[in-house]
């Protein structure tokens, strides 16, 4: 046999650990109250519509995990939820989970490619990210319900700036979290 088909029967099995869990129930927390926040934070404090946390959970979860199965199926949830929580006449269900469900797709593919520990990568793809969202969303949005819904680039790159600033300490927190579990 080949060294290949040899890793490929001998695959190491690793020992699930109590904190591997644990990041995975927290991960699962931490998604619930972001797609909770996104709805009522703006009834908290004015002028955060443009804050996209589930959004940068996904592409988080999809960078981090570089497993493009796991974050397909992390961003179908992710946008389900969304959809579950979100008034019918606005978004109905499956929307958001179509257009999450191919960011974390996509997020998973260029973390198999680049190295995407670097704060500035992070930055530069979390803003990408969040216009390929809203690019996409505004597409399905006059393309399969008929909706005449205008798409203002100037105002969607502002929102991918602000949401990528703040995704780089969001980052860095869910980083140290990963970290504390390791040590």
């Amino acid at each position: 046999m080949n060294e290949t088909s040899d890793q490929i029967l001998r695959r190491v099995v690793v020992k699930e650990s109590w904190f591997s869990r644990f990041q995975v129930v927290a991960l699962a927390a931490l998604t619930l109250v972001a797609i909770v926040g996104k709805f009522y934070l703006p009834r908290l404090l004015p002028h955060t519509e443009w804050l996209e946390l589930p959004l940068l959970l996904t592409v988080y979860f999809g960078l981090m995990r570089r497993s493009q199965i796991g974050s397909l199926f992390f961003g179908a949830f992710v946008g389900l939820a969304e959809d579950s929580l979100s008034p019918a006449q606005i978004s109905p269900i499956g929307m958001y989970g179509i257009t999450k469900t191919l960011v974390g797709y996509f997020a998973a593919s260029v973390s198999m490619r680049f190295n995407v520990e670097s704060s500035v990568i992070r930055l530069v793809l979390c803003f990408f990210f969040y216009f390929f969202h809203a690019f996409f969303y505004w597409i399905m949005r006059r393309a399969l319900l008929g909706q005449i819904v205008p798409f203002d680039p100037q105002e969607t790159f502002v929102h991918g700036a602000l949401n990528a600033v703040i995704a780089v300490p969001l980052f860095a927190v869910l980083d140290k979290m990963k970290l504390a579990g390791n040590a």
